[in-house]
């Protein structure tokens, strides 16, 4: 049978919520200041480094919130000026965050958050069909923390992460007549976090953290073709006509340094620094049990796609101004680098070089209990593909905002 090579993703997502698949709306204080890491005021801090629970202002906290997260993508063949435009439905990340002082100088919490996903949907009859029609992803961290407080102004923290995930991805098989769909709703990894949080002045916060890497691992994917049935046993499926197939996706690692400084009583100004490991998504392999649809001379069961990501930097700086007793104002802005050059455009994932501006507003209800909305929109630079191992050129450009709702509270 002729070998047939398929362009691959396991797990991606769409631009501008970060370079790669990367989401960054954790917390919705944190995005109006351009997703700064250096603040206690509540348990949203367990997200970005263990040790802020140290400092949190109570001896109990929750926080919780959810984002809308709305892009598109337009792709233009420069030869023949066809156009498409991606509908992608609203993303809708999640967070909640509880912390308690168990003694004065420890304390434990738990995070739960959705830091990668999206969902990416291209018109069935687009250009790059072959890659992908629709890609949708969805991973949850479940993070369960301690932090101890070493000194009046110096912490550390710890935390464990098990990351359960799912990914649903359709393309077009045009040389076998129809399509393809990838799905794993029981992918799994496990990682860990560990941060120093500093607060040497009562101006002066000082949050230094590190993310691990998670291998999200697929062991029992469900490849399914929708084929002719005839076509079954030329490419090795079942009566179903369907494979197995395992793959392993790494959710990849991430140092921040945050600082925030007190300009006055009811003005502060933060900054962070991300440096963020996408290096380790060099290629993607899937491993088919039967189908032979791979691009491996050894074993044509094998298919490995290059991705060839590299490492990346993002710079944020924002603030916070109290305007009275019960709202505070809030702004930022960053720069979110994209993890991959043209020749390594990937269509499944369309990343941009990104200035994003974010904004939001701080309500204190009442004594502990606060409201916070916010809001982003990112400007994404267009760019040309030239990926040479999807045959995939032209020019993209892109286009994303985003707005929040949490809710915390500090109960005593």
């Amino acid at each position: 049978m002729k070998k047939i090579v398929l362009t691959t993703v396991l797990l991606a997502g769409v631009l501008a919520q970060a370079g790669g698949f990367r989401v960054s709306l954790q917390g919705v204080k944190q995005l109006a200041m351009a997703h700064t890491s250096a603040h206690t005021e509540d348990a949203s801090v367990t997200f970005f480094n263990p040790a802020g629970m140290s400092f949190i202002p109570a001896k109990l906290s929750v926080a919780a919130g959810g984002f809308g997260a709305q892009s598109s993508v337009t792709y233009q063949n420069l030869s023949t000026l066809e156009s498409f435009d991606t509908n992608n439905p609203l993303g809708t990340p999640i967070y909640a965050a509880i912390a308690y002082k168990i003694l004065d100088n420890v304390s434990v919490g738990f995070n739960f958050s959705t830091p990668f996903g999206s969902t990416v949907e291209w018109s069935s009859d687009w250009s790059g069909r072959e890659i992908v029609q629709r890609l949708e992803l969805k991973a949850f961290y479940f993070q369960p923390m301690v932090s101890f407080k070493l000194s009046p102004w110096a912490s550390v923290g710890g935390s464990f992460i098990y990351a359960k995930g799912s990914v649903d991805w359709t393309k077009t098989a045009t040389q076998l007549g129809g399509s393809l769909n990838i799905k794993d709703e029981k992918a799994s990894g496990t990682g860990f976090g560990l941060g120093f949080y500093l607060k040497p002045t009562e101006k002066l916060d000082v949050s230094i953290a590190y993310r691990s890497p998670v291998d999200m691992k697929a062991d029992a994917g469900v490849a399914s073709f929708n084929v002719s049935p005839s076509l079954y046993p030329l490419v090795g499926l079942d009566a179903n006509g369907q494979d197995k197939f395992k793959a392993v996706l790494p959710l990849v690692d991430e140092y921040t340094v945050g600082v925030t400084y007190k300009i006055t009583p009811k003005w502060l100004v933060s900054g962070d620094f991300n440096y963020t490991g996408w290096s380790q998504y060099n290629k993607l392999t899937l491993d088919f049990e039967n189908a032979a649809v791979g691009n491996q001379p050894n074993d044509p069961t094998v298919l490995v796609s290059p991705k060839n990501f590299h490492n990346t930097q993002t710079w944020r700086v924002g603030t916070q101004y109290q305007i009275n007793d019960m709202f505070a104002a809030r702004a930022g802005y960053y720069y979110d680098e994209s993890p991959y050059a043209d020749e390594n455009f990937q269509a499944e994932t369309p990343s941009f070089d990104s200035n994003v501006i974010t904004a939001g507003l701080g309500i204190n209800l009442m004594k502990g209990f606060g409201v916070d909305i916010a809001g982003g929109i990112a400007l994404p630079k267009s760019r040309e593909a030239k990926n040479s191992f999807t045959s995939f050129y032209g020019q993209a450009k892109a286009k994303a905002y985003y707005f929040g709702l949490g809710l915390s509270y500090n109960a005593f």
